[in-house]
């Protein structure tokens, strides 16, 4: 049995705690196989001793989050208990300190997980970072967060978002519009991050202005980009020679940040991604620095995290099975 007193709590506070209709306590009883009650102040666990000891540190970083004035979201909790449950002692990244900047709302922008602090810092400390990891671990969106703040700060002149226009299954070459106009919509994703951290009006204006620049990677060719913040998205559908040209555009006092996920290669067979090469050839690099991302770090919807478990499962099940099988003996059928 453990006890963990709640001092200092008000009943709004121990409700936000416990969530709605005690979800929270649920998460906690279901993830950790115990028993939890309150009463006068502290909360009781029953259980076996490591199961509670884990259960209290789930409480423990709920409350820390919770003090920090970060709401206790779905994902905060699901994190918490995540941390908890794979025995980390470090609390949850939630500081104030830990604020990437503000959105065009006056909402706070922060790395949610330990994987999301670290690609923050590599950001701050290094010219080139590769983010590597599944969807929803937010990668493009801190990369566009971090390259506002550079530009607010006045490090830098311009941003510049860029994607490879690579088809995954779909066609659009029957649209209507110009080439700008097709490709469009492979860069809606970075629009919308954009949109998000500054609103659509003071975007416009930067745009027009030309200190924001949203384009296909093959738009990239023959420059040399200088005082900027540049950020190739979806690179694991790069070709190894887009992803040189592209790494060998950076000017003096421009910095840039590479982002994929090599589970998503669209494309065809025969062809390697630009990414998995690259992340090879400058993996010991000076200045540049390569975060990978877990499922753990995902901050989508909570079946997110699990559906990337199940593809996970899947897949180590079909190399098992692969590695098992004989070969089968040559038959010669004359």
């Amino acid at each position: 049995m453990e006890e963990l007193l709640l001092e200092g709590c008000t009943p709004q506070q121990l409700a936000e705690l416990f969530g709605r209709f005690d979800e929270n306590v649920k998460q906690i009883e279901r993830r950790f196989g115990v028993r939890i009650t309150s009463h006068d102040g502290a909360v009781r666990l029953d259980g076996d001793e490591v199961q509670t000891a884990g259960a209290k540190k789930a409480i423990e970083n709920l409350l820390l989050i919770q003090k920090s004035g970060t709401p206790l979201d779905d994902q905060n909790v699901r994190y918490s208990l995540e941390l908890a449950a794979g025995g980390d002692s470090q609390p949850p990244p939630v500081a104030d300190g830990d604020i990437v900047c503000l959105s065009a709302k006056g909402r706070p922008i922060k790395a949610k997980t330990f994987g999301q602090k670290k690609y923050v810092e590599a950001i701050a400390q290094n010219s080139v970072v590769f983010g590597i990891g599944p969807a929803g671990t937010g990668k493009t969106y801190l990369a566009v967060a971090m390259a506002v703040k550079a530009f607010r700060a006045g490090e830098v002149e311009k941003i510049i978002l860029t994607r490879p226009a690579v088809e995954a299954g779909e066609k659009l070459g029957f649209l209507p519009g110009d080439l700008q106009m097709k490709v469009d919509p492979y860069l809606r994703p970075l629009y919308d991050a954009l949109f998000d951290m500054l609103g659509a009006e003071t975007f416009y204006k930067y745009q027009e202005r030309g200190n924001i620049e949203v384009a296909p990677l093959a738009y990239m060719r023959g420059r040399t980009l200088n005082e900027s913040f540049i950020i190739l998205d979806e690179a694991q559908n790069t070709t190894p020679e887009q992803m040189k040209m592209f790494l060998t555009r950076l000017g003096d006092g421009s910095k840039a940040v590479v982002t994929g996920d090599i589970t998503q290669i669209d494309l065809p067979d025969s062809r390697q991604s630009g990414l998995v090469v690259a992340a090879r050839i400058v993996r010991d690099v000076e200045d540049i620095a390569q975060i990978y991302f877990t499922e753990k770090d995902v901050v989508r919807h909570r079946l997110v995290m699990e559906i990337i478990r199940a593809y996970e499962r899947y897949y180590q099940k079909q190399e098992n099975k692969k590695a098992r099988s004989p070969e089968q003996p040559h038959t010669d059928k004359r």
